[in-house]
């Protein structure tokens, strides 16, 4: 018998956090906004990235089988460079 499509879908995310998430979710809104070439956008896009990796609990971070990073505090530091890179690019941008 099949499992139901929800079942299936949080098996496989059960080895991911919710860092990973956020990650995946910057690199494809990344590939989403290059073709707009605006800087600007990519720019508070990584500043909203950034915030959200610094501000959610260390403990919704912890690595599962899946992680991408190693720690919890892997993810603060990818949101600190995200932060810093962000003002950069806003300003370095045109549009």
């Amino acid at each position: 018998m099949l499992a139901p499509p929800l079942q299936v879908i949080d098996s496989f995310l059960l080895n991911y956090t919710i860092g990973d998430v956020l990650l995946l979710g910057f690199v494809l809104g990344a590939v989403g906004i290059l073709p707009t070439r605006s800087l600007k956008m990519l720019g508070a896009h990584t500043v909203s990235i950034g915030v959200l990796l610094l501000l959610i609990p260390a403990s919704m971070m912890e690595p599962n089988a899946g992680s991408l990073l190693t720690s919890a505090f892997a993810y603060k530091l990818v949101g600190l460079v995200l932060l810093a890179l962000a003002p950069i690019l806003y300003a370095v941008g045109r549009q």
